[in-house]
């Protein structure tokens, strides 16, 4: 505002040249003189002012990049973060099953852990009841080898025990006469020394086995026993019988059982080995231990 204002006093000054006085002329000169160095200290405050303007600008393009650069900056570490949140939150749950399969795997272990100490309790009381089965076993067998002794002197009767099985092996003289399926008098004798000690035994299945040789059954004993089977289950049949109704032995633990010739000790070529065969077993073997071991419980 101030340069056009000096200027028209200026163009002013000139036109009036020609018709003003010298004193006129002079002044306006002087006026002339001094609005041009009002000119160029307006030029001056106005470089000056576009100068600190300019700088003012370059600051502020220099905040602006550099907020630019802070907010882009900002911006990458938003985006970081929110990826680590992802993976932390892809870590937590992938833990979280971890977690999850390790306590089922725990279960499963305390379930195991248990099963086998359930196990093991049961193991060790089917071997305390097979020791102690055992044991009483062992009694009997010294129980008939004293009933027995003269018997075993003259080699009728065999007793024999491995761990749970007893055998009482008696050639078929001693309770039976030639052909015969009813126990004779002294064979009776016999049967009850055994029952009065069989009858105390609760643990044992007890098979009364009958066996032959291999001879023919007879003629005259075709009608009764048409073969060494009949002949062999009909013993084993006598015998059990007595030591029901006489002996006073569990029914439930018996069992009859006939082989005939299917099963000798000894060659049937020779009468030694014929004798040997024909016999009759009596055999001790182990029930159920699961039943045994519940009976030894208090």
């Amino acid at each position: 505002m101030k340069i056009c204002t000096v200027t028209r006093v200026v163009i002013c000054a000139a036109l009036l040249a020609g018709c003003v006085s010298t004193g006129t002329h002079k002044q306006t000169l002087a006026e002339l003189e001094q609005a041009r160095k009002a000119l160029e200290s307006s030029k001056m405050q106005a470089a000056a002012e576009a100068d600190r303007l300019q700088k003012q600008l370059a600051d502020v393009n220099t905040r602006v990049a550099g907020l630019m650069s802070g907010t882009t900056t900002a911006q990458e570490e938003i985006a970081r973060l929110q990826k680590r949140a992802s993976e932390l939150e892809a870590e937590t749950a992938r833990a979280n099953d971890l977690v999850k399969q390790l306590s089922e795997r725990d279960q499963d272990l305390k379930e195991q852990l248990k099963a086998e100490a359930a196990e093991k309790a049961r193991l060790e009381q089917e071997r305390a009841a097979k020791e102690a089965e055992i044991q009483r076993l062992t009694r009997t067998h010294a129980e008939l080898t004293k009933s027995l002794e003269a018997e075993i002197a003259k080699g009728d009767i065999k007793i024999k025990q491995v761990r749970d099985r007893l055998t009482i092996n008696m050639v078929d003289r001693v309770l039976f006469d030639s052909g015969q399926s009813k126990v004779k008098p002294s064979g009776l004798k016999v049967l009850k020394q055994v029952s009065d000690i069989l009858k105390n035994v609760t643990d044992k299945q007890i098979r009364i086995e009958g066996h032959t040789d291999n001879v023919p059954i007879g003629v005259k004993l075709k009608e009764r026993f048409p073969t060494n089977w009949e002949l062999s289950t009909a013993r084993a049949t006598s015998v059990v019988r007595y030591l029901i109704e006489e002996g006073g032995v569990d029914r439930a633990n018996l069992l009859a059982v006939g082989y005939a010739d299917t099963k000798p000790l000894a060659s049937n070529d020779t009468e030694e080995g014929r004798t040997a065969n024909r016999r009759i077993e009596i055999a001790l073997y182990p029930k159920d231990l699961s039943e045994i071991a519940n009976q030894l419980k208090p």
